[in-house]
């Protein structure tokens, strides 16, 4: 039931879906990043873009990956990838940074810098999200 924006030519969960109308390419969000964030990036874009109905967007300064709603934004900053995802419950173990309440679920961060990094809980924790949206 996705839709295609005739503005921007943009994949959406619904018409009307509030988004930022104009194209962004994926390389110019890693332009000056370190090869190794890139390879953090595509390991995790190689597991949730099999996931059923995911839809990925890019903006100025991030991609978004969404079901019905977003459920993951990976920022890449200079140093890392800052993984944003949301779950019913507060996440107060590392690898999660920061977990804030927002409604009636919580803002999750984790932050990335090498692949080694991405344990399979990481994924478990993005299923959850995907699974809870």
């Amino acid at each position: 039931m996705s839709w295609t924006c005739p503005k921007c030519e943009r994949e959406l969960p619904w018409k009307d879906f509030r988004h930022y109308c104009k194209r962004v390419s994926l390389d110019s969000l890693f332009e000056g990043r370190s090869e190794e964030l890139l390879l953090v990036f595509d390991k995790i874009l190689a597991e949730v873009a099999d996931w059923p109905k995911v839809l990925i967007s890019t903006t100025p300064n991030c991609i978004v990956f969404y079901r019905r709603t977003g459920f993951l934004v990976i920022r890449p900053m200079k140093k890392w990838l800052d993984l944003k995802f949301y779950s019913k419950v507060q996440h107060k173990e590392k690898p999660v940074i920061k977990s804030v309440a927002a409604g009636k679920k919580y803002e999750n961060h984790i932050r990335l810098t090498s692949l080694d990094e991405l344990k399979p809980r990481i994924f478990m924790y993005l299923r959850e999200s995907y699974e809870g949206v």
